[in-house]
């Protein structure tokens, strides 16, 4: 039998040594554990148990051992032994759990989360965690492409649904999975993003949904470390690593960078009813928020919320973000419902989180893009004064605002602006740094461009709740008929406001986050909620006879003029308003706002319109922007430009004429804009030459 070593606590979960395998978990209130080894990950019952002596095996909150012997592919477990507090849900050895650190999990095939619900002493229907290679990406081949904050454009995409289509063009067996997405890098490339954040790829539990259905997006992490399976080309899970690597170094090679959305903020294990799994039987009250009955605290609305401040949750958090970024290679992280991991005792906000402190501390993390939403289902909102300076967040009242301007709503002129200057007004008014807020009209969670225009009303029937589930508030507007429609005036005008958010979203300060599909007018017949369905109505579109093929070179040439002028439409430093211009000063960048006539800003609360133009110094205007929501055509005065005027966008003419690919000379001193329409216009010194 093989020798048995008193192993070390570091590294955490499993870990090849020059003799065998170590092992280490944290259960700093266990009085015993077993390490169960098995045959395979559907093995009965383990086919060796090794007891863990708390003297020997154990230093601090850690039990640790190293076995002689055992080689990458061992199938282990534990059960743990100890108190059963009041009102505690640890501590039940007839569950056989999951490393919390594992690096790969097999047994999906016999899994069987109701057992796992109630007392089982059958392993055969549990996870098990599988022994595999801790190697680090090879950044010297793929280095990270390493895209400012002021170039980047984010694509946010489910790695199942993109390719999951039969007229994807992905091979068959690779269709819905990491490597499939490999194949569509041209595509993204030809789009002109620069990085793709993934819904979440942690292992995750397909089941945890409605009867019927299944929990698609993936907001319900088995575990941290592992990715998730269904997303594999073959069943090996020592592959699964590999394939994501491969994904991660083409996205590198092809200069796209890869963000995940990650989930800390609950588990799959739920309420007190849920599954015990792994990290309720191991250290219950120290990963999970409660009261002192014991009963699990709830600002996730998942069941439970994740203690991430404590010792033992922020380390295996830490070391998860460490397995990602080095030894897989991804480029950051957008934190799912992210502010909660800022609670710390009780639920109570804390101003300097010891996870986001030690996070922003770590040299291993710290060339990462970090994002987060600056929200949970607690009622906390921390914008401005989100608890760490490293960490941007998604601006959801610039989605907010961009939908109600443009839908023509009374009280938005004013806002507009402050959205599309980079929103100082919610950062105290002062200087918003790039990468700080993250722009978006539209993210998975809510209408698709396409419905966005289409639809007055969430329509999820399809979902099993009656049409409770999904936001009710969604600034939207069917622009007279709901749902799909011939009429061609409607149709026009869905068409206009498409392109109006697009080029009020991209050209606005700030970084820009796109949806998968929105390019192509992907609809999802007006469901905007779709985390339980895995069918055509989430997927990617792909055929040409389903896609807006002009919507997509409308973005194209867009996203490449965004590129062209980021020095004018994204600087560093935000332009100066002209009210607080210095004198004399002829170099500086300032912005002006004006109405229908110059020098006349109208935010009246029944305004739907306004004009901004950026100057450089004492110079004439190099650029200005007009936008019209109002219900009828209007003339805007301009500017004196600093050489003649040559108009780039016109949302209101045919396609490609509403973009083309060389800005037109324009000549006036006023200009027309259609009702509901955008304008930008471009001095000649800045227009000519510009090849789209």
């Amino acid at each position: 039998m093989s020798a048995i070593h008193p192993g070390t606590p570091w590294p955490l979960g499993s870990s090849l040594t020059g003799r065998g395998v170590n092992f280490s978990v944290a259960a700093p209130a266990a009085d015993r554990i077993e390490l169960l080894l098995f045959a395979d990950g559907s093995a009965q019952a383990p086919e060796r148990v090794i007891e863990l002596d708390g003297r020997r095996h154990r230093s601090g909150d850690y039990w640790h051992v190293e076995v002689e012997g055992l080689s990458e592919g061992c199938c282990y477990g534990y059960r743990v032994f100890g108190p059963l507090a009041p009102g505690a849900h640890g501590f039940r050895p007839s569950k056989v759990l999951l490393d919390p650190a594992a690096r790969a999990i097999t047994g999906w095939d016999v899994y069987d989360r109701v057992l796992a619900t109630g007392p089982s002493p059958n392993a055969h229907a549990c996870l098990k965690a599988v022994v595999c290679e801790r190697d680090g990406f090879d950044f010297e081949a793929h280095p990270r492409p390493r895209h400012s904050w002021q170039r980047s454009v984010i694509y946010e995409l489910h790695v199942g649904g993109f390719t999951r289509r039969g007229d994807s063009g992905v091979p068959e067996g690779q269709r819905g999975t990491y490597l499939g997405l490999i194949e569509k890098l041209p595509y993204l490339k030809s789009l002109g993003i620069t990085a793709i954040e993934l819904l979440p790829v942690f292992a995750f539990d397909p089941a945890d949904a409605p009867p019927g259905r299944d929990n698609v997006w993936g907001y319900s992490p088995l575990n941290w470390f592992t990715p998730h399976h269904g997303y594999a080309s073959g069943d090996d899970p020592l592959q699964l690593r590999h394939q994501v690597r491969q994904l991660v170094a083409a996205c590198h090679d092809a200069d796209i960078e890869v963000l995940l959305d990650v989930v800390y903020n609950h588990t799959s294990e739920g309420n007190r009813q849920g599954p015990t799994l792994s990290w309720r039987g191991l250290a219950d009250q120290h990963y999970y928020h409660q009261n002192s009955s014991g009963d699990y605290l709830d600002v996730s609305g998942c069941g439970n919320s994740i203690a991430a401040n404590d010792p033992i949750s922020c380390q295996l958090i830490l070391e998860s973000m460490r397995c990602w970024a080095l030894e897989l290679g991804v480029d950051g992280f957008r934190f799912d419902l992210g502010i909660e991991l800022s609670r710390g005792a009780a639920l109570k906000p804390l101003d300097q989180p010891p996870l986001f402190e030690a996070m922003e501390a770590d040299p291993m993390l710290s060339d990462l893009k970090l994002v987060s939403e600056p929200w949970d289902c607690g009622g906390l909102y921390r914008l401005e004064d989100f608890p760490a300076k490293r960490i941007g967040t998604w601006n959801g009242h610039f989605r907010d605002g961009l939908r109600r301007f443009w839908k023509g709503d009374d009280h938005s002129t004013w806002t507009l602006a402050q959205r599309f200057k980079g929103s100082p007004d919610l950062y105290n008014d002062k200087p918003v740094q790039l990468g700080r807020s993250v722009n978006f009209i539209t993210a998975h969670d809510g209408f698709t461009l396409a419905d966005l225009v289409s639809y007055n009303r969430k329509h999820n029937l399809a979902n099993g709740e009656d049409n409770r589930d999904g936001e009710n508030h969604n600034n939207s507007w069917n622009h007279g008929v709901e749902g799909p429609t011939t009429n061609p005036e409607v149709l026009k005008l869905r068409r206009r406001q498409q392109r109006n958010l697009l080029s009020t979203l991209l050209l606005a300060r700030g970084v820009p986050m796109l949806l998968m599909g929105d390019e192509v007018g992907r609809s999802q017949g007006g469901n905007n909620n779709t985390w339980c369905q895995d069918s055509p109505l989430s997927w990617m579109v792909w055929n040409d006879d389903q896609c807006d093929l002009e919507l997509k070179q409308f973005l194209q040439r867009l996203l490449s003029l965004r590129r062209a002028l980021t020095q004018l439409i994204n600087p560093l430093a935000p332009p100066r308003e002209s009210a607080s211009r210095k004198p004399n000063d002829h170099s500086d960048l300032w912005r002006q706002w004006h109405g229908v006539e110059l020098s006349k800003p109208d935010w009246a609360a029944w305004s739907s319109t306004t004009a901004t133009s950026l100057h450089m110094g004492s110079r004439g205007a190099l650029l200005w922007m007009g936008f019209n929501a109002y219900e009828e055509g209007l003339s805007f005065e301009l500017p004196v430009p600093a050489s003649p005027w040559m108009r780039m966008i016109d949302t209101s003419l045919p396609s490609p004429q509403d973009l083309p690919a060389e800005a037109v000379p324009f000549n006036g001193v006023t200009i027309p804009l259609e009702s509901r329409s955008f304008v930008l216009l471009l001095a000649r010194e800045v227009g000519s030459g510009l090849k789209l």
